[in-house]
This record gives C-alpha cells, structure tokens and sequence, in this order.
C-alpha cells in the first residue's frame, strides 16, 4: 500500500496496482485487530498485511460500500463531481459567491451541498451559520461578497475547533482507538433548541429545513 488518503467522505488506498475507495456509511470503523481476532457479526471485510495484522471494516447498519479501481480514482464516478474541501486554498468565498448566483435554494442546503463544497454536515453548517450572523432559511443567492467572506472564516474556524475537540461524538460515533470527541460540548445552536443563546440569551429555536434539524438564534441570525 503506497499511502492513504481522504476525499470527502471517501477513503482512498492507493496500492500498487489500483486503488480501493471507501465509505463508512452511518456507523462503519476500521480497526486494526490481531490475526487470530474472529470476526463478529457485523465485521464484513479484512485486509491481511505481512506480519498478521488485520485492518477489519465493520458497518453494523450496512450503508457502507468498498470499490476497487484500475485507473485514477479522483476520476471515478463517487469523486469525480465533488466541491472543493473547506480546509484548502480551492475553497473561496470569491468561488462560493459565484456558485450561489442565481440560486433561491437557503445557504444552509448550499452549504451541505456536496457538488459545491465537501465536509460541511448539518452539524457544522448549522455552527458556522451562526458564527456568520446568518439565518439558515437565507436565500444563498442573496448573499453578498463580504458576507461570503465572512462565512468562509467562519466554517473553517468550525471545523477546526471540531478537529482540536475529536469531532463530535453523538450515538455510536468513536475515534478508531475508541476514544470520543467532544465538540458537542461547545455548541452554540445544534441540538440547543429552547436553550438561551450563549452570546445574547435569546431562545434557540428549531424548525425543519430538507428533512434536517436546523437551529439558529433569531436575535444573532437574521436573514
């Protein structure tokens, strides 16, 4: 194996020849076990490497997939389509401006958006909307520059307070050495519904918005 690397929320293996793209679904792991580990009943996949250590994929709700390819796996179908990640140069408020001209869909759908941006899930869009001061109802084609501008800091000042914390561990989520994240601690708006603001102690409120849970505080976010 020459190395391993993320893409969104694809794994890449880059082996000798080919590479296997990988996806977790809802509540797949990778751990690295022993030879003699036996497999239970949700582990579905090992890879056997010189020495007798096994990686071993578990998906427990089976919404995770493996695919092996031949050629560039930037190219394949899976990858081939996705925005830019929110850590790198190639995210932009200048770019996210442009892509949301013309657009009546609400900057938090835009958001988790995976044609238009990687790694922004309803958790940190929700977050980083309320670091902005804007609504998550607001129309993203009605956002100027300098709000863009803005936000880009914002989601980026999120996700990596997220990192600094392990992420946020709700449910079943863990670390792969078991451990949990807690930037659920440090929440400003998700899941604080009926909850005072932390910054003006105004009511946090809830509605549905795509079949997701969106939060905001009506005295910080405005449209």
């Amino acid at each position: 194996m020459r190395c391993i690397r993320r893409r969104g929320k694809y794994l890449i293996f880059e082996l000798g020849r080919g590479a296997l793209i990988v996806h977790l679904g809802m509540s797949g792991a990778l751990r690295v076990v022993s030879e003699s580990s036996i497999p239970g009943k949700h582990d579905h996949l090992d890879w056997l490497f010189e020495g007798g250590t096994i990686l071993r994929f578990t998906d427990p709700r089976r919404f995770g997939s493996v695919h092996f390819v031949t050629g560039d796996p930037e190219q394949h179908r899976l990858l081939a389509t996705l925005g830019p990640e929110p850590l790198s140069v190639n995210f932009t408020p200048e770019g996210l401006h442009r892509t949301s001209r013309g657009r009546q869909v609400s900057i938090k759908e835009l958001l988790m958006n995976s044609h238009v941006v990687v790694g922004v899930g309803n958790i940190y869009a929700n977050e980083a909307l309320f670091r902005a001061r804007i609504h998550p109802r607001t129309s993203a084609g009605r956002i100027s520059l300098k709000r863009y501008r803005v936000l880009v800091e914002c989601i980026r000042d999120t996700l990596n307070a997220a990192l600094i914390a392990g992420g946020s561990s709700l449910r079943d989520w863990l670390h792969a050495d078991g451990a949990t994240g807690y930037f659920q601690q440090q929440y400003f708006v998700y899941d604080q519904a009926d909850k005072p603001c932390r910054r003006c102690g105004t009511t946090i409120r809830e509605f549905r918005q795509g079949q997701r849970a969106s939060y905001y505080c009506p005295s910080c976010q405005r449209s």
